[in-house]
């Protein structure tokens, strides 16, 4: 397993942690990059107990780094406990979020699953991040976190005809992208009605994953 940086001390700690929540929006930014950063030897430690199963130990560490940038954006110094042990219990959820959802949902992602938007607002998906040699990690991250979160949406807010019409029309079960009539065609319904669906279903997205 690669080597970490060193913890930081107690007052180091305070010091970025203060930052994060009072510094200027590239300072916080800073502090953020550097808690984290100096805590992933804490996500590797959390994950030896995860050394055994199926999941690549890579995939782990990075779903645990999600855990761990969660916990420095909530952490509340004054309720007692350090960094370490509040961010030790939200790295150990998040991969534990992990397996629950893969034992659940267990179909593959396709590579055409509309997982957000750029800046720009043009749709991206997963394939199209593919291209992408070097994403910054924090993005690369927030990119996983945004897959997760987008599908954990799809089966909690969508009902299984809507669920239906949206995998057909956008490709997510076998790449194949589906007209509204071919849709219509497959499941005894009419075009309009399909379309109705479509944007229904595309609003519940919005709106859910914008919480």
């Amino acid at each position: 397993m690669k080597s970490f940086s060193q913890p930081l001390s107690s007052e180091e700690e305070i010091h970025y942690l203060d930052l994060y929540r009072n510094g200027t929006e590239r300072e916080s930014k800073e502090a953020l990059d550097i808690l984290v950063e100096r805590n992933m030897r804490l996500v590797a430690h959390v994950m030896k107990k995860y050394q055994n199963v199926s999941e690549d130990m890579e995939d782990l560490i990075s779903y645990g780094t999600i855990g761990l940038i969660k916990a420095v954006k909530s952490y509340m110094p004054d309720k007692g406990s350090r960094l370490a042990t509040y961010a030790a219990k939200c790295i150990d959820n998040e991969v534990l979020m992990l397996f629950r959802s893969r034992k659940k949902f267990s179909r593959e992602v396709s590579l055409y699953e509309p997982i957000g938007t750029d800046k720009e607002g043009n749709e991206v998906r997963l394939l199209d991040i593919l291209v992408y040699d070097q994403l910054d990690v924090v993005e690369s991250l927030q990119i996983r976190e945004d897959v997760q979160k987008l599908r954990d949406i799809f089966y909690k807010v969508l009902s299984e005809r809507e669920r239906d019409i949206i995998a057909y029309r956008y490709g997510l079960r076998n790449g194949y992208e589906f007209t509204q009539r071919e849709i219509g065609e497959k499941l005894g319904i009419s075009r309009s009605y399909v379309s109705r669906m479509e944007k229904r279903a595309l609003e519940k997205l919005r709106k859910e994953f914008a919480k």
